[in-house]
């Protein structure tokens, strides 16, 4: 979190803000303070002292001490996420090698340990020099990736990652709007999912509201309000419905705690948005927690399962269950470890109501997921020396996808690695009936490189259920998956469509780049033979004419068709006759210009500037409005900086803004809106959905040309199978005003169900160019 200056401060604030300081520190380490040993106490104290010396003099945007924001932090780890001693003193080290040039990592190993070193060394940005510079370089993605290969060598690193991006995110409220934006944007994309991934459900939840929050205040203080005025009704539903369960549960003998649960806001958020319905039409503001109130022996995890089912006979005795919407979590975990039995019932107001149902054991791994293994099984253990689940694979897949891709940038990295951050899940099975998890939508192409990498590079097909598939099958739960392999197969380009998962991307990648080095190297060598046949220079300028005449994007793309065999010995022909006449061309050209000297405007063609926008704190500065979402006078927009077209304008809501954002957020910039201009048209594209019907296309049409008096750019309907209509408009309008108003108008047309903005997402390469 960037610190402010350092400023005069009288005695008596210094006094009070020390007194404060130590009160957060007793704090700390109260909540620390079950799980020390040892000198534990003592290891922290030193690491307070000397964080504290370090941050001496700094202060935060807010203003109050930096030193707060370590400690916080290291309040975090010990209290939310219930780590070790090791973690807690990195966690107050955090910041310190960063922002103090004097103390490096080898004073961090001397004073406290490489275990330390390794997780202060993770979670510290990359020095951000060249990335002003060379646009192509994201320090955001650079700075991810070292986090995560540091991740892979101890879990730690990423639990004091989160727990600092938790309080910078709790305390955004200090920094300048765009900057709040670029970091809740980094957190949405990487760090919520990696908190998700690790069964950290209430700190991904808290990161998902704070990221509405400043992303989008208006919602949130919506639902917020909303929920708040709704609570005492909500809160008479659940003890009506929890009261029977109460009675039943005693009756049973059972030791048990029982309450409602709300949804978080950006859940709630996001049904809204994909649902397209209002707050008061979503029921599912809540879920009800059944919890075991029971501690089971090791012994006894079939009795623990058996007590949960029974449960769900109470339940299900007294509401009526839904079959489609039972999920099984503790015969097999997440991915995440997390267990727990979720089943959907019928109460008697007519509303769905779910239940959650699960052990004090199996609470304590869905409050601290992949941390609850992390702690010591017995005492003097090694903290690391932890049970093999699905996440040390998880791991695992991160040092191979480097190991294997050393060419890989950051930012191809990172998109492989969010690969893995699947929700949802599919059971399936092998040939000998070993359970195998995968995401939801992977292929059995995914399947055979799970299986191994050899199994998946020599892939040559597959059977579901004794049933030959293409590549390309997505699995579903139960499937029995037998891949069959060959010597002569191998990857090709399509397979990179088949593949869904990280796993499998990179090593496909990894085999074709090596495939194209090959056919590269071979392509140079066979048009340089060429070239010397027809006495044409082999060198730079020449290459490059050539790929320009035969319409190829590069010198390597050039070279790789040669060696496929694409480009032929009649094309150098070719390329040598244009040759020719071009020299002939340029000579003639060359002899007009002479005498035409005098005539020749030298001013040459300018950019024409724009006049709609402040880029900055700039006016003139020529941009192009991005074709993804299409701003209009009167959206919140922001500037991105491409590689070949200047300056784009993206609305703030823009479906590509937190990858922007998150991968390149030293290339934003401020956009406003000129208060005074000419009038300016602009073009925005809407989307229609609704019930087709004769004419319905005509009176859209009438309704936007004749009545409303707005030009169209252009106009595509098609329907469905369902004979349901979907039609993409492109229209001139003013502003936004003009364009909301316009859409409410097309809502009243017999037949239109919904309008909506028509956004469009894209890959971050193509927005960087």
């Amino acid at each position: 979190m960037e610190k402010k200056e350092e400023v005069i401060i009288s005695e008596e604030q210094l006094a009070r803000e020390k007194k404060q300081i130590l009160e957060a520190y007793k704090f700390m380490l109260r909540a620390a303070r079950p799980r020390l040993r040892g000198d534990d106490s003592s290891l922290i104290k030193r690491a307070f002292e000397f964080a504290l010396d370090a941050h001496q003099g700094m202060r935060r945007k807010s203003g109050e001490p930096y030193i707060f924001h370590p400690i916080e932090v290291a309040e975090i780890v010990a209290e939310n996420m219930q780590l070790d001693a090791t973690s807690i003193v990195a966690a107050l080290l955090h910041d310190v090698v960063e922002d103090v040039e004097t103390i490096t990592l080898e004073d961090i190993k001397r004073e406290f340990g490489e275990d330390v070193a390794l997780i202060v060394d993770g979670v510290t940005k990359v020095k951000s020099d060249k990335y002003s510079i060379d646009l192509t370089i994201s320090q955001q993605a650079e700075s991810f990736r070292k986090m995560l290969l540091g991740l892979s060598s101890d879990l730690r690193v990423i639990y004091v990652k989160l727990a600092d991006r938790l309080h910078n995110m709790r305390t955004l409220a200090s920094m300048k709007e765009e900057q709040q934006r670029k970091i809740a944007s980094e957190t949405i994309y990487i760090y919520a999912p990696m908190a998700h991934r690790l069964g950290l459900y209430k700190i991904k939840s808290e990161l998902e509201d704070l990221h509405l929050k400043y992303v989008n205040r208006a919602a949130y203080d919506e639902i917020a309000q909303k929920l708040k005025e709704t609570k005492a009704d909500r809160d008479k539903f659940i003890e009506a419905f929890i009261a029977p369960l109460k009675e039943r549960l005693t009756e049973s003998g059972f030791q048990y705690r029982i309450y409602g649960r709300p949804k978080s806001i950006y859940s709630i958020f996001n049904k809204l948005q994909n649902q397209k319905i209002p707050f008061e039409q979503i029921y599912d503001l809540f879920a009800i927690r059944i919890i075991i109130d029971k501690k089971y022996r090791e012994d006894e995890r079939k009795k623990e399962k058996e007590d949960c089912w029974r449960i769900y006979s109470i339940v299900t005795d007294l509401y009526f269950p839904s079959p489609e919407r039972l999920r099984e979590w503790i015969t097999q975990p997440r991915p995440n470890g997390y267990e727990s039995l979720h089943t959907t019932v019928m109460s008697p107001a007519g509303k769905w109501v779910e239940v959650q149902i699960r052990t004090k054991r199996m609470d304590e791994i869905a409050e601290l997921g992949y941390a609850a293994h992390w702690k010591y099984k017995e005492h003097g253990k090694n903290a690391k020396d932890v049970k093999e689940t699905s996440t040390d694979e998880f791991l695992r897949n991160i040092r191979e996808m480097q190991q294997q891709n050393p060419e890989m940038s950051a930012l191809e990295f990172i998109t492989l690695f969010r690969r893995n951050f699947h929700k949802e899940e599919v059971f399936v099975f092998t040939p000998k009936g070993k359970l195998i998890h995968m995401a939801l939508g992977a292929t059995v192409l995914d399947f055979a490189f799970e299986i191994h990498s050899e199994v998946g590079l020599k892939c040559l097909g597959a059977k579901v259920n004794g049933k030959l598939v293409p590549l390309n099958y997505e699995m579903h739960n139960g499937d029995q998956i037998e891949i069959m392999t060959s010597k002569q197969a191998k990857p090709n380009q399509d397979w990179m469509r088949y593949a869904k998962s990280g796993k499998a991307i990179s090593k496909i990648k990894e085999f074709l780049r090596a495939e194209k080095k090959l056919a590269i190297e071979k392509g140079k060598e066979e048009l340089a033979q060429k070239f010397a046949h027809l006495k044409i220079t082999w060198d730079e300028a020449h290459q490059t004419q050539m790929r320009l005449f035969l319409n190829y994007t590069s010198n390597s793309n050039l070279f790789y068709e040669a060696g496929m065999g694409q480009v032929t010995t009649k094309d150098v022909e070719a390329f040598k006759k244009y040759l020719e006449r071009k020299e002939a061309k340029d000579e003639e050209k060359a002899r007009k210009r002479e005498e035409n000297t005098k005539e020749k405007d030298k001013n040459p063609q300018k950019i024409t500037k724009g006049d709609a926008i402040v880029i900055g704190d700039t006016t003139g500065l020529a941009y192009s409005f991005g074709k993804c979402c299409n701003p209009v006078l009167g959206d919140d927009v922001f500037g991105f900086v491409t590689i070949h077209e200047g300056v784009k304008i993206h609305r703030n809501d823009c479906p590509n803004a937190v990858n922007m954002r998150a991968n390149y957020g030293h290339r934003i910039t401020k956009a406003i809106w000129q208060t005074k201009q000419q009038q300016t048209y602009f073009i925005s594209e809407i989307k229609m959905i609704g019930n087709d019907r004769i004419g319905l296309v005509r009176d859209v049409t009438q309704m936007i040309s004749n009545d409303l008096q707005v030009n169209i750019a252009s106009l595509s309907i098609g329907l469905t199978d369902s004979n349901i209509f979907e039609g993409n408009i492109k229209l001139f309008v003013r502003d936004i005003q003009h364009l909301y108003s316009l859409m409410q108008q097309l809502k009243t047309i017999d037949g239109v169900v919904k309008v909506i903005r028509h956004d469009k997402e894209s890959d971050i390469a193509e927005l960087n160019d």
